[in-house]
């Protein structure tokens, strides 16, 4: 009985031996995790937003001048009215006064939201210039295209939808060049005819998913705007 119990002891134990000696799975190291940022940093930082709401008089939003003023008392409101704003709109060549491009006036970048999210790091990036800047993508996104508070913009699948963003640009940021109306008389009438072109700010809908240049509006009255699936918003850019 007794050579039976050693036996056996023998046995387990011999077994331990084995099981220890049996490699341990490595344990995977802690995801890093992202840097926490403070509301004052993202404040700094802060140079990118969609507007909360538009001017209310369609797409007369009189003109360049008008469209800043109302970017730079945003973004006053929020905090950030030391800062220089532009509206990222272009213009068409008329009345003897030339073209003038939307990726020209925002200045050169980085830009981050109103949390501290970088949205682009540079002209190049946030339009693709490149092969690599287009594949890399920038982060103007229906997550990241906030407005000055801090809140998303309602996208499609939303009620009601308001992704048309007025950029009247074409997809590298630049002025159209043709005869068509393309910025609703460069943003001052809010006529029935003319239109505007705009981008989708979520990247979705009509076939084409471009942030700046997904479509033209059906018209420049606010009524017009609304109808497509927009509400007269725009980007605004920190251009110092």
């Amino acid at each position: 009985m007794k050579l039976k119990t050693l036996a056996l002891c023998t046995s387990l134990f011999s077994a331990g031996i084995a099981f220890s000696s049996l490699p341990v799975a490595a344990q995977q190291p802690p995801r890093p995790q992202a840097p926490q940022i403070t509301p004052e940093e993202a404040l700094q930082k802060f140079s990118f937003f969609t507007t909360s709401t538009g001017l209310g008089k369609g797409a007369n939003l009189g003109g360049l001048a008008g469209a800043d003023a109302h970017c730079q008392a945003l973004a006053k409101a929020a905090g950030a009215g030391n800062k220089t704003w532009r509206a990222y709109l272009s213009t068409q060549a008329a009345d003897g006064k030339p073209a003038i491009n939307a990726r020209d006036r925002i200045g050169k970048g980085p830009w981050y939201n109103v949390k501290g999210a970088l949205i682009a790091n540079d002209v190049g990036h946030l339009h693709g210039d490149t092969l690599a800047q287009a594949q890399l993508g920038s982060n103007l996104t229906r997550n990241q295209a906030l407005t000055e508070k801090g809140e998303r913009v309602l996208g499609a699948g939303d009620t009601p939808n308001q992704h048309d963003i007025l950029t009247g640009s074409k997809t590298d940021g630049t002025a159209f060049t043709d005869s068509a109306d393309h910025t609703c008389k460069n943003y001052t009438s809010n006529a029935t005819d003319g239109s505007v072109q705009v981008g989708h700010f979520d990247r979705t809908g009509g076939g084409n998913a471009s942030w700046n240049s997904a479509h033209p509006s059906r018209g420049c009255t606010q009524e017009n705007l609304v109808g497509t699936g927009g509400a007269g918003l725009f980007y605004c850019f920190v251009a110092n």
